[in-house]
This record gives structure tokens, sequence and C-alpha cells, in this order.
């Protein structure tokens, strides 16, 4: 399709899109004359998730084309190409070193993860980001006199295992790699705040079957 079509069934401007080509967020078309290229389903697919994380997950550009490199990345492993786009993603704050609270919570997780058995996560421990904001909630929680328990994060933990297993059976109905790998990065970005919105409200339904509504 040429680069009107493109606009038409995308819904984003042409001048949109030829920003999003030159900021490397977008792959070139196949050029077909000295002024024009050709583009195909997969354009059409990015757009979308550019837009997804510029516009619902308020990343900046840089961190969008970061994210989107490591999506397109086929010399890594399914794993690491995954964990790398996903890791690209903004996420909660560092840990306070020089607070107590921190070595604590160091201590807390490496306990779930244990308990758990997730040797990998264990195994990659805070070269992760979201392991790293993981000891930095639980730190917070520490200093404010609302410690978690590792037993409950453990049986949260265990709930989210169980979605995992969804979401990767979902992502495997993609036929390439790349398209499971962008799936995945468009969920974290859109279905992350649905999936905690839904949390409330199954808190909300579960109080009203105990207590009542009155």
């Amino acid at each position: 399709m040429r680069l009107s079509e493109l606009s038409e069934r995308s819904g984003v401007s042409t001048a949109t899109i030829k920003y999003y080509l030159r900021e490397r967020l977008l792959p070139a078309g196949a050029r077909i004359t000295a002024t024009q290229a050709e583009y195909d389903e997969s354009h059409l697919r990015r757009l979308r998730l550019v837009r997804a994380l510029l516009q619902v997950g308020g990343l900046p550009v840089a961190t969008a084309r970061e994210v989107l490199a490591h999506a397109d990345d086929a010399s890594l492993g399914r794993t690491m190409r995954l964990g790398a786009a996903l890791w690209a993603l903004p996420h909660g704050p560092e840990p306070d070193e020089n607070a107590p609270e921190t070595v604590t919570a160091r201590a807390d997780v490496a306990r779930l993860f244990t308990e758990l058995g997730w040797t990998t996560t264990q195994e990659i421990g805070e070269l992760s980001p979201v392991h790293r904001s993981l000891v930095a909630s639980l730190a917070t929680l520490i200093r404010l006199g609302h410690p978690c328990e590792v037993e409950y994060l453990a049986q949260q933990a265990r709930a989210m295992r169980e979605l995992a297993v969804w979401d990767l059976d979902s992502l495997e109905e993609y036929p390439t790699e790349a398209e499971q790998v962008e799936a995945a990065v468009a969920s974290a970005v859109l279905y992350e705040p649905l999936l905690s919105s839904l949390r409330r409200l199954a808190q909300a339904e579960e109080a009203a079957q105990r207590y009542g509504i009155t």
C-alpha cells in the first residue's frame, strides 16, 4: 500500500507517519521509485503499537525507539528479545541504597523467589529493572510501617504466574517472533492498567458479597 492508504487505514496523518519514519519508530517501506515507497500489514501493525506506546503509555520518543529496537532485534533469542523490550519500558523507582529498609526488602525478595522456585528470576536478580522496582516498593512499605509478608506476596505471585501462562499461550498464536514481542509490549502498556482496575473491582465485589452493600 502507498503512504496515503497506510494513513487512511491507520487513522494516522501522513505528516505523523513521516515523523515516525524519521524518528525510526516505523521501518522504512520498500522503495519503488525515488520518491515513493510501498508499505504492508507489518507497518500498519507497528503504527498501532507506536500509538499505544506514545499516547497510552506516555513514553518519550527515545524510549519508544529503544523498546522497538529490542523488539526488532532478531539476533536475540525469544526470551531475551521479549525481556529486553519489556525491560526498556518505564518502571518504578530504583531502590534507595542508603535506606536500611532496602536490605530487608532484598532479603524478602530473595526468600520469595526461593519459596516460589523461580530460579531464573533469582539468577537474573537486579539486572532486571522490574526486580529493582519490586525491592524499592517493598522497602517503601517497610519504611511506612506497612510491611508486606512474603507469604502474601507468594500467593499473589502464583496467581500472576497463572496469568503469565495464559499470556504466553496467547502470544504464541502470532505467527512470528516479532509479532509476539510486539503483542507483549502492547499488552504491558494497554492491559496492565486494565488488570489493576479488574483487581479493584473484584475486591469491591467480594466485599459486597461478604458484608452487603450497606
